[in-house]
């Protein structure tokens, strides 16, 4: 029997990373299926837009806060069903805590998510983001998703072909009224190599292992150990006595751009004599012919320097791509640092960059520029 409880006038500054923001008009737990439905159709019968919430981690809520009403998803349960001798399915509800589960899989030796320790957050906005880090995403391991349909109220299970998987990116972020996330399974390597891929990761794991007298593959656990330290040096995991807690981490993505405009970016750098050499700009070509570039690299070569303080906000002291509240500031504050930031890389580099956070309560383009009358 559902027991749907709904608030008024909830503060959504105390339940995202920023602290961030007003509050919603209506709030409610969910922690079943059957009272998201009753909450669905409650708004339905209100005329009310709803908006789904997962652990606040990756979002900027509006100073005005959230119209209608808010579902933060608080739904658990974790499976692991074995598929072969090779394979487990690994099932956990959306509102389960990421890193929880990724060091559950990693401490049964299941390969897949390891570099992926660390990053905040709630299992079912994984696949709407595409998480990723250090070489890998969660769509190189997602088997399916289960989804509630809002406009019908159906449940389907998709495939990942089915979720339009992109860099940072899916059909869920694509389409955010279309599909609320219920749970996500993933298909695991039972006693499987870690993935190494990340240049960063690779020689963390050298140094750690240099002193032994022979090279060995690193396993599961030394790999979540060293993401886990390197997300740390960087203010990337959640520590209440970090000067850069406050904030959603990234909050630019990587932009990917043709190889030519790749190339413009890299002789621009020659010029203004930001490197010494061409090799020294870091970019990754990509399978389809693009390039990405780094976008912590672009941000600090355009002039913005970690630790720069804008008001209540700045950039983070240990990482450029990060942008972070200082305490006492409002969101619209923080949209002014991140428009700086973004105009002075387009300046220099002829670079557009897109956030990685969720905006919230917002009818239009938070990082679009205001018109010269502030409208």
């Amino acid at each position: 029997m559902s027991s749907l409880r709904i608030e008024s006038a909830v503060l959504l500054s105390k339940l995202t990373s920023f602290e961030l923001g007003g509050a919603a008009e209506h709030f409610a737990r969910i922690d079943d299926d059957a009272m998201l439905l009753e909450a669905l159709r409650w708004a339905s019968a209100r005329k009310l837009p709803v908006t789904v919430l997962g652990a606040g981690s990756n979002v900027v809520v509006s100073d005005r806060g959230v119209a209608g009403i808010v579902l933060q998803l608080t739904t658990r349960g974790v499976t692991f069903q074995a598929q072969s001798a090779d394979i487990v399915h690994v099932r956990a509800c959306a509102g389960e805590a990421w890193d929880a589960l990724v060091e559950a899989c990693v401490a049964r030796d299941l390969a897949g998510l390891e570099c992926l320790s660390g990053i905040p957050g709630s299992v079912g906005a994984t696949p709407i983001q595409n998480v990723g880090a250090y070489g890998q995403e969660v769509a190189d391991s997602i088997a399916s998703v289960e989804v509630l349909e809002r406009s019908t109220l159906q449940r389907h299970t998709l495939s990942p072909a089915q979720c339009g998987f992109s860099y940072r990116g899916s059909a869920f972020k694509q389409q955010p009224e279309r599909y609320i996330v219920l749970a996500v399974s993933f298909a695991l390597r039972a006693h499987g190599a870690p993935t190494l891929r990340y240049a960063e990761l690779s020689q963390a794991l050298a140094r750690q292992t240099q002193t032994q007298t022979q090279t060995q593959t690193p396993n599961l656990l030394q790999v979540r150990a060293s993401v886990l330290a390197l997300r740390r040096a960087k203010s990337m995991v959640i520590d209440p006595s970090d000067e850069n807690r406050r904030s959603a981490g990234s909050f630019f993505t990587n932009p990917v751009v043709s190889a030519a405009r790749a190339q413009e970016v890299i002789q621009l750098a020659v010029q203004q004599q930001l490197v010494a050499r061409a090799e020294d700009v870091p970019r990754y070509p990509q399978p389809d012919g693009s390039v990405k570039l780094a976008a912590g690299w672009l941000i600090e070569r355009a002039g913005i320097q970690k630790g720069l303080r804008h008001g209540h906000f700045g950039v983070s002291s240990r990482h450029a791509l990060a942008l972070v509240h200082h305490g006492g500031g409002k969101s619209a504050e923080l949209l002014t640092l991140a428009r700086m930031v973004a105009r002075r890389v387009r300046e220099v580099f002829g670079v557009d960059l897109a956030v990685e956070p969720v905006f919230l309560g917002f009818d239009v383009d938070p990082m679009s520029e205001p018109a010269a009358d502030g409208t």
